[in-house]
């Protein structure tokens, strides 16, 4: 018992030793203070005349833009930032559904002083948050990416065994809360078991990992994915009201899969997931007189690892776009 109680505390003493070493360096980007909370916001490249500004925003616990923003930046004005409880922003007392979060990200550009009109691009439960804010202030939209997003009509209505894979998910969210508290997880990550189970990682460079590591050995990131699966069917009703974006100009990108198939994924059923993300990705291609499918051939719904061309494509197809309808 004693011995247990001793690697508990030595690993919890790293872990908040760890993480006070990482505060003393400065955020790649800016804190806005936006009234409930503060939000982190990193802009690169060079604004360019008559050309709209791109807002990347990431996915379920996902803080990807760090591992795309160089690559975007050579072409584009490009902005991402932390939803609240992710990176270097503050918790929310807010509730984590997607009208929340749309406000929130409304307040961040008018206080970073980032002009319209934008080209959002939603990844995944991203693809919420920019769809409805799309719908809200339409004005300020160029055009929207979606990339293998979600729709509310197949989150909403789940079949059993998905709705059995959404509460081991995060359930498992909650216990990293806890595990991620007793430095367990900054330790695996240490060992690069991140690289392990995501081969991809090990492209990039230590410092562009560094961000997104930083988030996800802290308990509030984990914590903020419960929160947001916690929030989902009231986001499912907010997005229901989003039948149509009109003629918004929409880049849908479709992976191939949601999981590539591996022996260690057997259990999961996973041609009742390809069959929902088919049926959600159909469901994308209504809302827009403009809708395009850009496939991500081979890619899993983490396109940003597996392809992340694609969504390089798709925004320098946007930008082209928009530059001629003016």
């Amino acid at each position: 018992m004693w011995l247990r109680n001793l690697i508990l505390l030595c690993t919890t003493a790293y872990q908040l030793w760890c993480c006070r070493q990482e505060d003393q360096t400065s955020p790649p980007g800016t804190i806005y203070d936006i009234g409930d909370c503060k939000l982190h916001l990193y802009r690169r490249g060079r604004p360019q005349p008559n050309q709209p500004t791109v807002i990347l925003d990431h996915s379920l616990g996902g803080v990807e833009g760090y591992l795309l923003i160089d690559d975007i930046a050579e072409f584009a004005d490009v902005c991402i930032y932390d939803r609240a409880g992710y990176g270097w922003s503050s918790n929310s007392p807010n509730p984590r559904n997607s009208g929340e979060m749309v406000e929130e990200l409304e307040a961040l550009l008018r206080q970073a002083n980032i002009p319209a009109p934008y080209i959002l691009v939603g990844d995944s439960l991203g693809s919420y948050t920019m769809r409805l804010y799309a719908h809200t202030y339409p004005d300020q939209v160029a055009g929207l990416i979606l990339t293998d997003g979600l729709h509310e009509d197949g989150m909403a209505r789940l079949p059993g065994s998905l709705q059995v894979m959404k509460f081991i998910f995060t359930a498992g969210f909650l216990m990293s809360v806890v595990g991620s508290a007793l430095g367990f997880i900054r330790i695996l990550q240490q060992l690069g078991i991140f690289q392990v189970l995501s081969p991809q990682l090990r492209q990039y460079s230590p410092a562009q990992l560094a961000p997104v590591l930083r988030s996800f050995v802290r308990p509030k990131h984990w914590f903020t994915m419960a929160r947001e699966m916690f929030s989902l069917n009231t986001s499912n009703e907010q997005l229901s009201k989003v039948e149509s974006l009109g003629a918004l100009p929409v880049i849908n990108i479709k992976a191939s899969h949601f999981f590539i198939p591996t022996p260690l994924l057997k259990p999961l059923p996973l041609e009742a997931v390809d069959n929902l993300w088919t049926k959600m990705h159909h469901g994308l291609m209504r809302l827009s007189t403009q809708s395009l499918s850009l496939p991500a051939q081979g890619s899993s719904h983490f396109v940003w690892l597996d392809q992340p061309d694609a969504m390089l494509e798709a925004i320098d197809r946007m930008l082209i776009k928009c530059s001629r309808r003016r």
